[in-house]
């Protein structure tokens, strides 16, 4: 027995002899294919990163803010409570990618040998799309001041489409972006009442709101096409899916522009990819709104509700929870006409930073009757470092020192299907696309 103890001891410190002298990773085999994976979307030029991750010589000065990162999880950026949805964008990293990246930096950040580095990534210079079949772009380049407030541009954009045309792909791209807070481009079919009398290719403020606080100033477009924020990805459909712009319809750019000190330009553009034939099924961005909120001075968890009810079956793919400065959490949950209740999303620590798409692994088939509630927490207090007033009364706004609880979601539905049978009779839907 004791030879034999003797024996078990000496492999376990054999075996953690040979582990502790194990070479450390090397960025060509080890870190290279994390960052392909992970990173270089964004940390390539052109793009939100603000530096490259392609190359060694390009990585080696950034290993201690990795490594700090990774290990506060701030990068990739990726809010979702794991214990609720399974997400096929998910962009967080493993513990395994976690300590291979800090043992790298912790090592010195050694390059290793250069046989190992994989094939790089072939990213379409300008896009995360395919070519484009088609680009539209704003009329003229937007003159952006160095400092005050710019409200929301607006531009109306004729396609031109003398026919029906799906879009399979899409992507909203600013020309200047550490200028461009957001960009949203809608679908306007003809004989649409939003924005009727403006005149296309002019820029142009929305009318203000109403004073009367029995208003409910969060009236959002039904068709939203595509958005651009930091983090939020282009669209890719499946094959097989794709959004919808009628013959005849003009595109709503918004645009919301962030003076930083110097003057300067943008000419957003947005680049559309077809599908190649007839989808089995259509793609329709929608919404759970809630504008009448008054979170009151000082308040550390103000709580609001959203809640859409879907009037036909159909499938939920993909979920985009939306707030300001003083959003603190966001939850989606799945109420089925049974009573059964599930939460699909939580957001414990919304950061208004990042604005991302959660694209469900699975999409989750809907019973007509279904409501998808989307319920909010709101930080209006002096603890909160984002806050720029905590003394005041915060409703409903445009500009990030207001306030917006939107719960945006993807449907999945027949291609044939009319997107009107989507929401229920006694919703007023004058303003949803009718066919």
């Amino acid at each position: 027995m004791q030879r034999s103890a003797l024996i078990l001891f000496g492999s376990l410190f054999l075996s953690g002899a040979l582990l502790a002298q194990s070479p450390p990773p090397t960025f060509t085999k080890d870190v290279a294919p994390i960052l392909q994976k992970n990173c270089q979307t964004c940390h390539r030029p052109g793009e939100g990163g603000p530096f490259p991750l392609l190359t060694y010589d390009q990585t080696r000065p950034m290993a201690p803010s990795i490594k700090r990162v990774v290990q506060q999880k701030t990068m990739p950026p990726w809010f979702a409570d794991p214990q609720y949805g399974h997400f096929a964008n998910d962009r967080s990293l493993s513990a395994k990618e976690i300590s291979t990246l800090v043992a790298w930096a912790n090592a010195g950040a050694p390059e290793g040998d250069p046989k190992d580095i994989p094939a790089p990534v072939e990213f379409l210079e300008g896009w995360n799309i395919p070519k484009p079949d088609v680009i539209f772009q704003l009329p003229r380049p937007f003159q952006i001041p160095a400092s005050g407030v710019v409200e929301y541009q607006y531009v109306i954009v004729p396609t031109g489409f003398t026919e029906d045309k799906w879009v399979q792909m899409a992507e909203a791209r600013p020309t200047n972006r550490p200028m461009v807070h957001h960009i949203i481009a809608y679908v306007r079919e003809p004989g649409s009442s939003y924005f009727k009398d403006q005149k296309p290719g002019v820029f142009f403020e929305a009318p203000p709101s109403k004073a009367d606080e029995k208003t409910d100033t969060s009236a959002l477009p039904s068709d939203f096409l595509i958005g651009y924020a930091p983090g939020q990805p282009a669209e890719i459909l499946d094959p097989g899916q794709a959004k919808l712009i009628k013959a005849g319809s003009d595109l709503v750019l918004e645009v919301h522009y962030m003076p930083m000190g110097t003057a300067t330009t943008d000419q957003t553009k947005v680049g559309l990819v077809f599908a190649k034939q007839p989808p089995k099924e259509r793609v329709l961005t929608l919404s759970a709104v809630n504008g009448t909120f008054k979170i009151p001075p000082g308040d550390p968890n103000y709580r609001v509700d959203a809640s859409f009810e879907v009037a036909t079956d159909l499938k939920l793919a993909g979920l985009h929870p939306h707030m300001h400065t003083r959003g603190k959490d966001f939850e989606y949950r799945i109420v089925y006409p049974d009573g059964r209740t599930e939460t699909i999303l939580r957001v414990p620590k919304y950061n208004w930073r990042w604005q991302l798409w959660y694209n469900l692994a699975e999409p989750l088939v809907l019973p007509k009757g279904t409501k998808i509630e989307c319920i909010a927490h709101f930080d209006n207090s002096a603890d909160n470092p984002e806050n720029p007033d905590p003394s005041k009364t915060v409703i409903w706004g445009q500009q990030s020192w207001d306030e917006m609880m939107v719960g945006f979601f993807n449907l999945v539905f027949d291609a044939k299907t009319p997107a009107k049978a989507l929401f229920p009779d006694h919703k007023d839907h004058a303003d949803i696309a009718q066919n």
